[in-house]
């Protein structure tokens, strides 16, 4: 195979001079400053690699000690990869610390083993052709290796990369241990807040005799309604984080009106409405967007289209949309759940009723979206239901 069928004469392009090489590195440094989801990171990280030393692809590497792993979400021409921590050109590289320069992988002796179980076997899965190839390892702040750069075929004339395109990517790989460490901070920062989150809200829960499994059905419909709504993937799934605190007040509430099996008396229905505004002031000091968020649903989830729910008595589109959403969400739960003060509903008789409170209860839009994903909800349902935790607990 000759060099013209590995990159085509209208790919070819010319190295960055220094003032280009400059646009780059500050362009991607002011975008990847200011991204906190990782999966974005990586991407920037990789593209502002490619950008660099001229390459057609570049990939970067994680290492997941946990696993003995090295990933990487995004790969340009892949979609996320999974290999064993020693696997490949990657693995050799990070294992023996050791950054890595070949200039045509399929005649190379030295790392002969290493190119058959990495880069030439992809090649034959995908059929790309790989020459030049690059992998330079990166450092945490601790000065422990937690991945690598990859870079795979120059795109200029000569096809292989030089001795300079080695301390680009040396540079691209330095910054990247730094802005990645803080996006993997970031990353086990807010998965410790949506566990701790979604605990609370199953504390909240089981004070009234609920099991976990109502907030994680109540989270599925209200993301499910979000995305029908038409909100952003990043506004739906911070609502599905949110809502499981939707009753964290009823922490606050005596079990003697909480458990009541009966009807309850107008002074003990006053004292339950409270757990919207215990919640609220529970969570509405915190900083974080998604106990802001939160704080809303706890607080409103409990009014009505018109005007005639609690605590405030808001109404139409006064009421926030994360409130009217989980409105929704947690009505369709509780009505076709048992509880100590009534049987389930079953589901005619459930969808006759949000028919009825279309425009009472209910924005009559969420009404309409619930009933356009309803199957979605009912796969919900019955993926989350309370059986299935049952089962899970057995197993354990």
């Amino acid at each position: 195979m000759d060099n013209d069928q590995i990159t085509t004469r209208s790919q070819i392009k010319n190295d960055l001079d220094p003032q280009e090489m400059l646009r780059v590195i500050f362009d991607y440094a002011a975008k990847i400053a200011n991204e906190r989801v990782l999966e974005n990171v990586l991407m920037l990280m990789a593209d502002m690699g490619r950008e660099m030393i001229v390459s057609d692809r570049c990939t970067v590497w994680l290492l997941d000690k946990s696993k003995n792993e090295l990933w990487s979400k995004v790969a340009h021409g892949l979609d996320e990869i999974r290999i064993p921590s020693t696997a490949g050109l990657v693995g050799y590289a990070v294992t023996h610390d050791k950054a890595v320069f070949i200039d045509d992988a399929y005649t190379n002796e030295q790392y002969k083993t290493y190119l058959l179980n990495g880069a030439l076997r992809t090649d034959q899965q995908t059929g790309y052709r790989t020459k030049a190839l690059m992998v330079i390892p990166f450092r945490d702040s601790q000065g422990e290796i937690m991945g690598a750069y990859q870079a795979i075929n120059k795109l200029t004339e000569c096809q292989q990369f030089s001795d300079k395109d080695m301390e680009y990517l040396t540079l691209a790989s330095s910054y990247a241990g730094k802005s990645l460490e803080s996006a993997l901070l970031t990353n086990e920062i807010e998965a410790t807040q949506k566990e701790i989150i979604f605990r609370m809200g199953e504390i909240g829960e089981s004070r009234s005799k609920e099991t976990g499994n109502h907030v994680k059905r109540v989270a599925e419909y209200s993301y499910i309604l979000a995305r029908g709504l038409g909100m952003s993937m990043e506004e739906s799934e911070l609502l599905k984080i949110a809502s499981p605190m939707h009753d964290i007040g009823k922490v606050a509430i005596p079990d003697s009106v909480l458990n009541k099996p009966g009807k309850l008396t107008d002074e003990e229905f006053k004292l339950m409405q409270n757990h919207t505004v215990i919640g609220y002031n529970l969570l509405k000091n915190s900083n974080r967007h998604i106990l802001k968020t939160a704080a809303v649903v706890a607080y409103e989830h409990h009014e009505k289209w018109n005007g005639r729910g609690y605590p405030r008595g808001i109404k139409g589109e006064d009421i926030h949309i994360y409130g009217r959403i989980t409105a929704i969400a947690d009505v369709f739960d509780a009505l076709g759940s048992e509880r100590v003060y009534k049987k389930a509903w079953d589901l005619d008789r459930i969808l006759q009723l949000f028919t009825e409170e279309r425009g009472e209860h209910f924005d009559p839009q969420v009404v309409d979206v619930f009933f356009e994903q309803l199957p979605a909800i009912l796969h919900a349902r019955e993926q989350y239901a309370d059986s299935a935790l049952e089962d899970s607990a057995d197993v354990q």
